[in-house]
C-alpha cells in the first residue's frame, strides 16, 4: 500500500521528505460498526507486520501470537487489530534498503534520519486509509513502547488508551553503548560498502551477525541465560580451543545466522539511532496535548529487565501522572528479562486482557452501546 507519493509527501521531523511511501501491514478482527474497536500494534526493532497467526508458507505464527487472537488478550473476536511494518523496516515498508524513486538507486545513507515522530506519522496515515478515526488503543513493546508513547502525547484525541510495556522514555548512556557497538560492528564490515553493499553485491553478514550475538544477551536475564545453559559444553567431550565449545556460544551463533536471513543492516542501523534520539519529555510542551484530553496508559515493566526495567517505566509514569494522565503501573515477575514482553506470561497476559476489556467498556458505555465487538 502506498501511502506517500509526490503530491503527498511524508515531510521528515529531521529534515528531508519522502516522495514514496509505501507500507507492509496486516489486519485481524473486523472492524465494527462504530469503528471504535481497533487496537494498534506497534513492533519492536526486529519485529515485522506478521503479528499473529501464519503467513501462507510459514513455519512459525506471528511474533505475538501468544497475545492476539480469538480468545487472547488481544481477542480478534472483540478487536479489530492492525499491525504495519514500521518506516525504516525492510519487510515490505519503505527504509533505507528501498529504491530512491529520484535516483533509481537504493537509499542507503542518504535515507532521511528518523525520529520516533516519523513512525507515528506513516502510523497516523494508514489509520486514515482504514477508515479509523480513532482508535481503543496503541499497544508495543520496547521500541514498539515508545512509538505507543510518542503517538500518545502528541495526538492523544487519536486514542482512547495505549499500552507501554518493556520500554523507554529516554535511553541509558549504558543503552547507546550497546547499540553503538552494534552499529560500530555493522558499519566496519568489509561488506557495508558505505551503505550500499546491496549494488556492490555484497552484506555486512559479520557485523549483523556480531550486532544480534550481542543485542541478543541484553535480551535475556542473567538467570534465564544461566538456567537455559549454565556452563554445559557444547559437544561434551571435546577438546577446549576457540570454537563454539559452549551451549551458549551455540545458541548464540544461531540466533545470529536466522537473523541473517529476515533482517536488513539498514535497518538496523536507522531504527536503533530512532530509539537513541529518543527523548519526548525533553520537549517544553511535551504534556500540554495529552493534558487536554488524556487516553488512560497502562505501563510495564519486568523484573529481570536490565534494559528497560522499572526505573524506566517509573519516569514515563511520573511524567504522565504529572499531566494529570489516568496511568496504571504494573511490575511484572519475571525471569525471562527485556523478551519478557514477547512470552506468555499469566499476570502479564491477565493485566493486558482486563485493561484492553475495559476500555472496549468504556467506549461502549459512553455510547451507549452494548457489545461494542459487534461487526
Amino acid at each position: 500500500m502506498t501511502l506517500g507519493t509526490p503530491t503527498q509527501p511524508l515531510t521528515m521531523a529531521r529534515g528531508g521528505r519522502l516522495d514514496r511511501v509505501d507500507v507492509t501491514y496486516e489486519t485481524y478482527g473486523t472492524l465494527n460498526r462504530a469503528r471504535d474497536n481497533a487496537v494498534f500494534i506497534c513492533h519492536a526493532l526486529t519485529g515485522d507486520a506478521n503479528a499473529a497467526g501464519f503467513r501462507p508458507g510459514a513455519s512459525k505464527p506471528g511474533w505475538w501470537d501468544n497475545l492476539i487472537g480469538p480468545g487472547k488478550p488481544v481477542d480478534t473476536t472483540k478487536f479489530f487489530v492492525i499491525c504495519p511494518n514500521v518506516l525504516g523496516g525492510c519487510q515490505g515498508t519503505t527504509g533505507p534498503g528501498s529504491v530512491n524513486p529520484a535516483t533509481g538507486r537504493i537509499y542507503g545513507l542518504d535515507f532521511p534520519l528518523l525520529d520516533m515522530a516519523d513512525l507515528v506519522a506513516l502510523h497516523r496515515r494508514l489509520l486514515a486509509h482504514l477508515g479509523v478515526t480513532r482508535l481503543l488503543a496503541a499497544v508495543g513493546g520496547s521500541l514498539g513502547g515508545m512509538q505507543a508513547l510518542e503517538w500518545a502525547l502528541r495526538y492523544p484525541d487519536d486514542l482512547a488508551s495505549a499500552v507501554i510495556v518493556a520500554a523507554s522514555s529516554r535511553l541509558t548512556a549504558e543503552n547507546i553503548a550497546f547499540s553503538a557497538v552494534a552499529r560500530e560492528a555493522i558499519m566496519r564490515d568489509p561488506g557495508f560498502h558505505d551503505g550500499h553493499y546491496a549494488e556492490a553485491g555484497t552484506a555486512p553478514q559479520l557485523g549483523l551477525s556480531i550486532a544480534r550475538m550481542m543485542a541478543h544477551i541484553t535480551y535475556l536475564s542473567g538467570e534465564a541465560l544461566a538456567t537455559k545453559f549454565g556452563r554445559e559444553p557444547q559437544n561434551p567431550g571435546s577438546l577446549p580451543g576457540f570454537g563454539v565449545d559452549f551451549a551458549v556460544e551455540s545458541y548464540l551463533r544461531h540466533q545470529a545466522e536466522i537473523f541473517l536471513d529476515r533482517f536488513d543492516a539498514l535497518s538496523y542501523l536507522y531504527l536503533s539511532r530512532v530509539m537513541d534520539y529518543f527523548d519526548p519529555f525533553a520537549r517544553p510542551d511535551a504534556t500540554t496535548a495529552i493534558a487536554r484530553r488524556p487516553p488512560k496508559v497502562l505501563v510495564a515493566s519486568f523484573t529481570t529487565d536490565w534494559r528497560f526495567g522499572r526505573t524506566h517505566s517509573l519516569r514515563v509514569v511520573a511524567r504522565l501522572h504529572g499531566a494529570g494522565v489516568p496511568v496504571t503501573y504494573r511490575s511484572i515477575p519475571s525471569a525471562q528479562g527485556h523478551d519478557s514482553f514477547l512470552m506468555a506470561i499469566p499476570r502479564y497476559h491477565d493485566t493486558i486482557r482486563a485493561f484492553l476489556d475495559r476500555a472496549l467498556e468504556d467506549v461502549a458505555g459512553r455510547t451507549g452501546r452494548r457489545g461494542a465487538w459487534a461487526a
